[in-house]
């Protein structure tokens, strides 16, 4: 039977990459979506999985996702962590769900204080909350943590939007040489956001953890989002810039961190899953 060319060039990617990609983001369609986040993120990983990679996608279990339509489940093995923010300890929930007609699971990270509310990160008021500061922490570290529990070893840690910022620092730092991270090389894609909100002073010392001290977090000095953006930029492995229409604030981020560092640029003009699967061997050689 003939087989068209570009069905032969499909046929050689899945034979040439065995990566495994950890993608960490906001939200995922079909579950939720409030951004372009979710639709990328519903996009991308199951075009790298059709390429040959193992893919392990998390995201938080936002109040706004409906668990029984959606068909989460809580899976026992890997609850019951406490996860440390500042000095207090919450407990550690992971559900996970299906994507129909992609044979992909996701993993969600849940806990009571943080994510049962009806909403993502601002109320009904359009007020921030002010522990989404916590929430991030707490949902960075969880899913490091929920990781090494799998014993499933990313080669590339794709992170998504400014919640997922400290992951970069944490594979930096803390888990640096933990087995399951010590090879692993670190991707943040930067979205557009109109948020104005100043976490408090203690942000600093809430998120630390061994082998972090005060001088590898000058990027979160400014305790806004911004500052998530700028510790992710500054720790990751590589950059990505997408064509959204950025606001000042960062575009201003773009350009301070070019000037010693690169940034990868992906176009909605570009084949979006060949230049990821190429940029993902390319990292991971």
């Amino acid at each position: 039977m003939h087989v068209p060319l570009l069905l032969r060039f499909n046929f050689n990617i899945i034979s040439m990459s065995k990566l495994r990609i950890l993608y960490i983001a906001t939200e995922i369609l079909p579950f939720l979506q409030t951004t372009k986040v979710a639709e990328f993120l519903q996009t991308l990983p199951q075009g790298m999985q059709e390429r040959g990679m193992e893919i392990r996608i998390f995201v938080p279990r936002f109040g706004l996702i409906n668990e029984r339509k959606n068909r989460l489940h809580e899976v026992v093995r890997l609850s019951g962590i406490n996860i440390a923010v500042g000095d207090d300890e919450k407990p550690l929930v992971i559900k996970v769900a299906s994507i129909p007609n992609a044979k992909l699971q996701v993993y969600f990270i849940d806990n009571e204080d943080y994510f049962h509310r009806k909403s993502v990160f601002v109320d009904k008021n359009n007020k921030f909350h002010q522990d989404n500061d916590e929430r991030a922490i707490f949902f960075c570290k969880g899913v490091l943590e929920t990781v090494k529990k799998l014993g499933w070893q990313p080669d590339i840690v794709h992170c998504n939007d400014w919640m997922t910022g400290l992951v970069p620092m944490y594979l930096k730092t803390t888990f640096k040489k933990d087995p399951i991270f010590k090879d692993a090389k670190s991707i943040f894609t930067v979205y557009n956001h109109d948020y104005q909100h100043k976490f408090g002073s203690d942000l600093l010392a809430k998120v630390k953890m061994l082998d972090i001290d005060d001088s590898m977090l000058t990027h979160l000095e400014s305790g806004d989002i911004d500052s998530f953006i700028k510790i992710g930029m500054h720790y990751a492995d590589s950059v990505i810039k997408t064509n959204e229409d950025f606001s000042e604030n960062i575009n201003a981020l773009f350009t301070d961190f070019t000037q010693t560092n690169c940034i990868n640029t992906i176009s909605a003009d570009d084949n979006l899953l060949d230049s990821y699967y190429n940029l993902y061997n390319e990292l991971s050689r």
